[in-house]
């Protein structure tokens, strides 16, 4: 852009971070890719592209010519398919982690031909290192995303953009490692089983939506599952910590990997009932994931029964490297402990209502 502001070109810009961070950038030009606009974001430039498609990496290199921005930050992704409507299995692939291939090939021919992409920022998730973690991992820990197709498109993409960092020409790149996304605008498997929306999208749930009615939070018997832990980030932290990357001035390696969760102690299981403020249903285990498929095959719950593991494990990330990374600031860009974004999710507003789905497959 020609208005001397910093461009940033953000994929997914309509999904939920995607309109979190754009609060955060009134200083820059941002150019968007989406499905389709968001509503009533002050965008300098905004294109509809499909970044399952092969011809996406064309189209994304002659808008990064025509708009030269200084940094992109890829956050479309497929997470959930009833919600976004993308319910093939390869069909996601092509998007999640094809797509991802292809955003890097656009920045890293254009950079290649004179472009001038200083930063190059992807959000993997804590589900690419899969579902029962013996310890707080840190970020060389092996990637084990299972079962679940969003996990493993989490963990290949990541592998992706290790792979091809070295081949961006300039660009440096950023590959965040966040936990389970919170806050009071956030839609997602856990969030939603915990606040007990029924949020599958046949009419029996449509009508339970209707009157108010809560689904149970379900876990198999036994009080390891209770005991189990777990970690969230606010989504205005991560949208913060975006923000300060973008700011930095600091010459970074050629990639930082980072592992991202709110501040203080992992949240238990139980903690998180009891701060849901829902009801609990035990189930024995052998008919837990059968119970989660049947809700799931009636419509009334979104949540699929391959993510069961992710709902059953004990997953928490050690976020040393981030701390030392903002330094000083981090206090600043990571407000919310753990314990506070949770909590933030139930507040009441009108983001919580499943009809909103986001347009965009952002995380």
């Amino acid at each position: 852009m020609q208005d001397g502001k910093q461009t940033v070109l953000i994929t997914g810009v309509s999904g939920n971070l995607g309109l979190r961070l754009l609060a955060q950038l009134s200083q820059c030009d941002v150019v968007g890719v989406d499905l389709a606009p968001p509503k009533n974001a002050n965008l300098a430039r905004f294109q509809s592209l499909d970044l399952g498609d092969e011809s996406a990496c064309w189209e994304l290199m002659g808008l990064i010519r025509e708009t030269q921005p200084n940094a992109v930050v890829h956050l479309a992704f497929v997470i959930d398919p009833v919600r976004t409507g993308v319910l093939d299995v390869d069909r996601m692939w092509h998007i999640n982690v094809a797509g991802t291939a292809r955003v890097m090939e656009a920045i890293a021919e254009v950079n290649r031909m004179g472009g001038q992409v200083e930063k190059f920022i992807f959000p993997s998730s804590v589900s690419a290192y899969g579902s029962h973690l013996p310890t707080m991992v840190k970020e060389d820990y092996p990637l084990g995303g299972h079962t679940l197709p969003y996990a493993i498109h989490k963990r290949d993409s990541d592998r992706v953009v290790q792979m091809r960092a070295a081949e961006m020409f300039g660009a440096r790149t950023y590959l965040l490692r966040p936990h389970i996304y919170a806050g009071a605008s956030v839609q997602n498997y856990l969030i939603g089983a915990f606040r007990g929306t029924p949020t599958g999208h046949g009419r029996r749930a449509s009508r339970m939506r209707d009157k108010g009615k809560r689904l149970p939070i379900m876990l198999p018997l036994g009080e390891k599952y209770l005991q189990n832990r777990i970690q969230f980030v606010h989504v205005d932290d991560m949208a913060r910590l975006i923000t300060h990357i973008l700011r930095r001035q600091q010459q970074d390696p050629v990639i930082t990997i980072l592992n991202v969760a709110g501040r203080g102690e992992p949240l238990t299981f139980k903690q998180c009932v009891q701060i849901s403020g829902n009801r609990l249903l035990r189930v024995p285990k052998p008919f837990f994931r059968a119970f989660l498929g049947l809700l799931w095959k009636l419509g009334i719950s979104g949540i699929p029964p391959d993510a069961v593991p992710y709902m059953t494990g004990t997953y928490v990330l050690d976020t040393t490297r981030l701390r030392e990374f903002l330094g000083s600031d981090y206090e600043e860009v990571i407000h919310h402990s753990v314990e506070r974004a949770f909590a933030d999710s139930f507040k009441p507003t009108v983001e919580h209502a499943v009809g909103a789905a986001e347009p965009s497959a952002a995380h």
